[in-house]
C-alpha cells in the first residue's frame, strides 16, 4: 500500500484539528472546505434551484442541464455525502457539474434531511419523494424517465443504494443505473478489516463513522435494516446495474467491496474499481486532486454507456 504522493501531500498539509463544540460549527466548517476543495466552477448551460414537495415539507433541489435548450436528457438523481449529517447542494456542487457536462444528462441533487435533527429513515424518504417527482414531472424537465438513474457519495452512495432496493420491492419503474462512490455499505458493527487497517490517519477515521452512524440511527437496532445497511440485504437481485468505486485508504473500503461482490453474485452486472493510493471524500475535491477529474469523467462515461443500453 502506496499513497498516491498527492494525497500524501494534501494530508501532511492539514493543520491540527480544532474540537468542534457544535454541530452548525461543524456544518459551517465542512460547507467552506467543500467549496473551496471543489475548485472552480465547472461552467453549465443551466444550473437552478428550486424546491419540490416532499414527506416533511419541502426538499431544496438544485437542477444541472447541460444544454440550452430543452431536448430530452436522461437523468441522475444525486445524493451528496458527509455522514448523514454534514453536506448540502453547495458542498458537492462540481461533481454535478462534471457529471452532467460528461455525461450529456440532466442532473439533479437532492438535498435531503439530514440527522440528527432527521434520524432514519427521512433522508431516504425525501429520496424517494424526489424520484417519485422526478418520474411524475418529466415532461416539464424534458426528461426521459425511462432513463433515470441514482448516484452518490459515501452516506449518499447509501442513500442510493437503499433507494435502488427501496425502488425495486415497492415495484416503481425500473432504475436504469447506480453509480456508487465509496458508499456507507454496511452499520459500523460489520466485520471489514478495513475499519481497523485505515481507522485514522488518513482524513475520514473509523470512529468519525461511528458517530455518523449513531447519529444517523435511532436505535442501534435499525443498522440491521437494508434500507439503512445494503450489504444486509438478504436479496440482491433484480436492483440496477451498478458501478462502485472504493478507495484504498478508506475505512469504508471493504464493505464497498463486499456489497460490489454481493451484487456480482446476485447476477447485478456490477463494475468494480479500486483506486489505489487514495481517500475517501477524493472525488469531490477537484481544486486539490487534478484526477478527480478524471475520476469523474470515468463515472460519467459509465452513466452515458448505462443510458444508451
Amino acid at each position: 500500500m502506496t499513497l498516491d504522493p498527492q494525497v500524501a501531500a494534501y494530508l501532511a498539509s492539514l493543520p491540527v484539528a480544532e474540537p468542534v463544540t457544535s454541530l452548525d460549527e461543524m456544518r459551517r466548517q465542512n460547507t467552506f472546505s467543500g467549496i473551496v476543495s471543489g475548485g472552480e466552477a465547472i461552467p453549465l448551460a443551466q444550473v437552478h434551484n428550486r424546491t419540490i414537495p416532499g414527506p416533511a415539507g419541502e426538499i431544496p433541489v438544485r437542477i444541472y442541464r447541460p444544454t440550452p435548450d430543452n431536448v430530452l436528457l436522461p437523468v441522475v438523481l444525486y445524493f451528496h455525502g458527509g455522514g448523514w449529517v454534514l453536506g448540502n447542494l453547495d458542498t458537492h456542487d462540481n461533481i454535478c457539474r462534471s457529471l452532467a457536462k460528461h455525461t450529456s444528462c440532466v442532473v439533479i441533487a437532492v438535498d435531503y434531511r439530514l440527522a440528527p435533527e432527521h434520524k432514519y429513515p427521512a433522508a431516504l424518504e425525501d429520496a424517494e419523494a424526489a424520484l417519485l417527482w422526478v418520474t411524475a414531472n418529466a415532461q416539464e424537465l424534458a426528461i426521459d424517465a425511462s432513463r433515470i438513474a441514482v448516484a452518490g457519495d459515501s452516506a449518499g452512495g447509501n442513500i442510493a443504494a437503499a433507494l435502488t432496493l427501496l425502488a425495486r420491492d415497492k415495484g416503481y419503474p425500473p432504475l436504469a443505473a447506480q453509480a456508487l462512490i465509496y458508499p456507507v455499505a454496511d452499520y459500523y458493527t460489520g466485520d471489514h478489516d478495513s475499519y481497523t487497517t485505515i481507522k485514522e490517519g488518513y482524513g475520514l477515521t473509523a470512529e468519525d463513522m461511528r458517530w455518523y452512524w449513531d447519529q444517523y440511527l435511532s436505535t442501534p437496532d435499525e443498522g440491521e435494516h437494508p434500507y439503512a445497511a445494503p450489504l444486509r440485504a438478504q436479496d440482491l437481485s433484480h436492483l440496477p446495474p451498478a458501478l462502485i468505486l472504493v478507495a484504498e485508504y478508506d475505512p469504508l473500503r471493504d464493505e464497498g467491496q463486499k456489497y460490489a461482490q454481493r451484487l456480482q453474485e446476485a447476477g447485478v452486472p456490477t463494475q468494480f474499481i479500486y483506486l489505489k493510493g487514495l481517500i475517501h471524500s477524493f472525488f469531490r475535491m477537484n481544486g486539490v486532486f487534478p484526477h478527480a477529474l478524471e475520476h469523474q469523467r470515468n463515472v460519467a462515461a459509465w452513466l452515458h454507456s448505462r443510458f444508451e443500453e
